[in-house]
């Protein structure tokens, strides 16, 4: 059946009913270890371009499932950063700029519970002192952390925490080993941990900035917060800017809220980097760091990523994460040539009668998209 104009129309009519501009509320954290700002202009402060010789380096990473089934998963996953002066690409010196290694989580049934643990293969030896613990990848498919609502977590879903934390533990090593007092690193995504045995890589990260003076800071793309009457938090600072007739070309908002969760120490500022651009962001700093940093080391800090953020087919976004986001990237024409060798080693091996089984277990959605022409 088609949908009618009028169906959408309809559909639009009572939607702006719903949805009510008129009163931007206060940011909304539903955990009493937030404590909330009202939104005020007099937070809107302008962001100036000042000189400064800090580097920045941007991390990200990327994994993708090679073959799966409900009782195994096994992933490619990739971590890349790179290191900028302004718009200005710096080589690494020390420690290559891309890792990658294969990692296969697998349930097991221990302690009366279904267990998902994971082993990682790096794909150069020399890359295996920046992935994660083995150890530190098992998980209990029902724990909070990783269940879907009532239901337990999907392993494709688990599998992925591998990439996750070699994040955070490469990041570790490239604040130590490339970087020197004042840089900043900058990851894609907050600062906030939400996964067993997470914390420890984190807390490792936090201690590297520490002890070096090299700031550590998050980037987000999207923020799905919301104010006390329910319009989303972005979109209501940037409406409470445009009210308050302010022409700040670029600007950070803050404070937003007071965190207070030991899994999430972090200095919250919501910012825009560039005057041809309608996108802000929520960029966060390691509380500790954030707590010492002068206006002047703030303004320097948001001005060179600023300067970062004019790439002209995406103003407004820092290039550095652009290209990290580009380089570790697993893309789907590259999972064939993967898929390929390790069926090929499955059947060298005699072991692909044994798998084949639990993989045409969730074979009927490839079928239903073939015949859809998906």
């Amino acid at each position: 059946m088609t949908v009618t104009v009028k169906t959408l129309r309809e559909i639009v009519r009572k939607l702006e009913q719903e949805v009510n501009e008129t009163n931007l509320g206060s940011p909304f954290f539903s955990h009493d270890q937030y404590i909330s700002y009202p939104l005020s202009k007099k937070y809107i402060k302008q962001l100036k371009s000042r000189n400064s010789e800090r580097k920045i380096a941007f991390l990200d990473g990327g994994n993708q499932e090679i073959i799966g089934a409900p009782n195994f998963s096994v992933q490619i996953n990739r971590i890349f950063y790179c290191i900028f002066d302004g718009d200005k690409r710096i080589k690494p010196k020390n420690i290559p700029n891309r890792i990658e290694f294969i990692s296969a989580t697998y349930a097991v049934f221990r302690d009366g519970q279904v267990h998902y643990d994971t082993i990682i293969e790096p794909i150069r030896d020399s890359h295996a002192i920046y992935v994660p613990k083995e150890s530190d990848l098992s998980f209990n498919s029902m724990d909070r952390s990783v269940m879907q609502g009532n239901l337990r977590g999907d392993i494709s879903r688990v599998a992925s925490l591998a990439r996750r934390f070699a994040e955070w533990e490469f990041m570790h090593h490239l604040i130590e080993s490339e970087l020197t007092k004042g840089d900043v690193v900058v990851a894609d995504g907050t600062l906030q941990t939400g996964f067993p045995n997470e914390s420890k890589y984190l807390d490792q990260v936090f201690l590297s900035g520490k002890k070096t003076g090299v700031i550590v800071t998050g980037l987000s793309k999207t923020c799905s917060l919301f104010t006390d009457t329910g319009l989303a938090l972005m979109g209501s600072i940037k409406q409470l800017v445009a009210e308050s007739n302010i022409e700040f070309p670029t600007w950070r908002y803050y404070p937003v809220v007071d965190i207070h969760n030991p899994q999430h120490r972090a200095s919250f500022h919501v910012v825009k980097l560039n005057s041809e651009s309608e996108r802000i962001y929520r960029y966060e700093i390691f509380l500790d760091q954030a707590k010492s940093l002068s206006e002047n080391d703030l303004g320097e800090i948001l001005s060179k990523l600023a300067d970062n953020s004019r790439d002209v087919a995406f103003p407004g976004y820092p290039y550095g994460l652009i290209v990290a986001d580009e380089h570790a990237r697993v893309r789907e024409n590259e999972l064939e040539k993967y898929q390929m060798m390790l069926l090929s080693e499955m059947s060298k091996s005699g072991s692909w009668n044994k798998f084949k089984k639990y993989i045409r277990a969730i074979d009927a959605h490839d079928v239903l998209d073939m015949l859809a022409g998906v």
